[in-house]
């Protein structure tokens, strides 16, 4: 694989786009798994920015997927505290040398590790969600149906290329590789029986993309926003918020963000347990996307690698877990 690395020239990027002359060195924002941030102080101001990984961006659907993200983002924000990237020139997308950047103002404040979350965010972040779900945005993307997308990854394949070149999650992966087959299945069942009802959202409303200040939530990085079935939206997020240090779910908070989100969006009768089947797609696509970094198949680096490696292991174990708990969760929702 030829290695695309990025490019980076925070100068450049403030002198074009008028946000004043750099003061001292840019210093990298840690939480990111796809895109590298960066603090960036200017005679004028300060700004996160967002130096959009080279390999993503070679991608055809790229630009046009972070447009696109960027108006939902827009959309949102006049409904929501939601937090879009600064617009230059009509463009929220920057490239300069060959690299891209989104620039976002600066956010005096914090994201919350999943010990600091109590019921009172969850509820906050389940009456968000209803609030998004409600919102029509058939004005920035087409929200016709759109054909259910069917996972089809050789998980014999990488096994075979990890066991060969002797990576840490080749035995690990080799133990699972049946599971990953009956996940996907699942996975694929669902998807195509849940897409006939679609909604706009976030798609990635983690704890660590939501900034809070003065306890009310400003939602962030909106790069994955797009199309998603409303109720594997639904329980994805309220776990997001739920999940305990261990992996485990607190049905209180989990319900909690149940109930607040309800208020908004309505009750709902549903298959649970095919709702969270389809939970397993995203999971599986990361971990098939992580292998793909490990294997130096799509990496910018070494960094990039070892954090493939890393989140491949990561995410077997997350997928074992989620499964353990599916059941448990589905008699909640039931109840």
């Amino acid at each position: 694989m030829n290695e695309i690395q990025y490019n980076l020239n925070f100068e450049k990027l403030c002198s074009e786009l008028a946000l004043g002359d750099v003061v001292g060195t840019p210093t990298a924002i840690s939480g990111g798994l796809l895109h590298r941030t960066y603090a960036v102080v200017t005679s004028l101001n300060k700004y996160a920015v967002k130096a959009l990984n080279p390999q993503i961006m070679l991608r055809p659907e790229a630009v046009t997927n972070y447009i696109q993200s960027e108006r939902i983002a827009n959309k949102l924000a006049g409904s929501i505290a939601a937090q879009p990237a600064m617009i230059f020139n009509g463009n929220a997308v920057h490239r300069i040398e060959g690299q891209y950047y989104l620039v976002f103002q600066w956010i005096d404040g914090k994201t919350l590790q999943s010990k600091d979350v109590t019921s009172f965010y969850c509820e906050q972040m389940g009456t968000i969600l209803g609030q998004i779900h409600r919102t029509d945005c058939s004005s920035v993307i087409d929200t016709s149906l759109q054909q259910a997308q069917q996972l089809e990854i050789d998980w014999n394949g990488y096994m075979k290329r990890g066991l060969h070149e002797n990576i840490e999650w080749a035995a690990l992966l080799e133990n699972q590789v049946h599971k990953l087959d009956e996940w996907t299945a699942k996975a694929n069942t669902a998807s195509t029986i849940l897409s006939v009802d679609q909604v706009v959202s976030h798609r990635d409303l983690e704890p660590k993309n939501v900034m809070w200040r003065h306890n009310k939530p400003i939602i962030i990085d909106w790069e994955s926003a797009g199309l998603i079935t409303p109720l594997h939206d639904l329980v994805e997020t309220a776990i997001y918020w739920s999940v305990r240090d261990t992996g485990s779910v607190s049905q209180v908070k989990f319900m909690a963000f149940v109930r607040a989100y309800r208020k908004q969006a309505g009750e709902q009768k549903a298959d649970w347990g095919m709702v969270l089947n389809h939970g397993y797609e995203g999971k599986l696509a990361w971990l098939e996307y992580s292998l793909k970094r490990s294997l130096k198949i799509e990496c910018t680096d070494q960094t990039e690698q070892q954090l493939g490696t890393s989140q491949v292991i990561g995410t077997l174990e997350s997928l074992q877990r989620y499964e353990n708990m599916s059941a448990e969760i589905e008699g909640w929702l039931n109840a």
